[in-house]
């Protein structure tokens, strides 16, 4: 079991309904390896991620697809280790929901919190800390359909950041941001890679490389 790799795939193919949207793809990643896969709409790009996540699964004969040295995961403790911030998260962030709200609802892969979730003070200290990571610790009481898209993305990114992943997976991070809010997305991504977390990014935009990306 190689707790080096964040991913080992060998040969995997995945279908999405009837399309084979992964044929036969190799990749390894470290452990807090910094990563960007670049290349246009519908090459399979955010088809690796859900893969990453455990929302796809490959074909299973003559492939392998270890996460962290495992074949196998429960999907909450795996989730757990990677901070996710996908676009069909950015999609249900549109609802009447506080940014704090938002941020402590990573503890549990949920959207928003729920009366049947116990938030202990441990978590709101550390909602906090991420918070103040991305800057928008004055945003807390704000809701998400009151915040910009740039200062919503950043409240995801903290809500990925809240239980202290060892990765950070973003998908299309920039997707209809304004310029202002690009330039100031990459200042925090540089801030994060400079840290010891891995960053596995998924972009079409050349301009969502930052220096600190150690492989395309």
């Amino acid at each position: 079991m190689n707790h080096n790799s964040l991913i080992e795939f060998e040969r995997i193919s995945v279908m999405r309904g009837p399309t084979l949207a992964l044929d036969n793809v190799s990749l390894k990643i470290g452990i807090g390896e910094h990563v960007a896969l670049l290349g246009p709409n519908g090459c399979g790009k955010s088809t690796l991620i859900k893969t990453i996540t455990r929302e796809c699964y490959p074909l299973l004969e003559g492939s392998s697809a270890r996460i962290m040295g495992r074949e196998t995961w429960n999907i909450f403790e795996l989730r757990a280790l990677l901070g996710i911030v996908s676009t069909d998260l950015m999609m249900t962030c549109t609802r009447d929901i506080s940014g704090r709200d938002i941020v402590l609802s990573g503890f549990f892969s949920s959207i928003g919190v729920w009366p049947h979730q116990d938030i202990t003070s441990e978590m709101v200290e550390r909602a906090e800390r991420a918070m103040a990571t991305l800057e928008v610790s004055h945003l807390a009481g704000r809701f998400t359909n009151e915040m910009s898209t740039g200062e919503a993305r950043r409240m995801l990114i903290a809500r990925a950041l809240v239980h202290n992943p060892r990765t950070l997976i973003l998908d299309e991070p920039s997707v209809a941001l304004d310029l202002a809010a690009q330039h100031e997305l990459r200042l925090i991504l540089r801030k994060l890679a400079q840290s010891e977390i891995g960053i596995v990014m998924v972009t079409h935009h050349v301009s969502d490389l930052i220096p600190e990306i150690d492989r395309i």
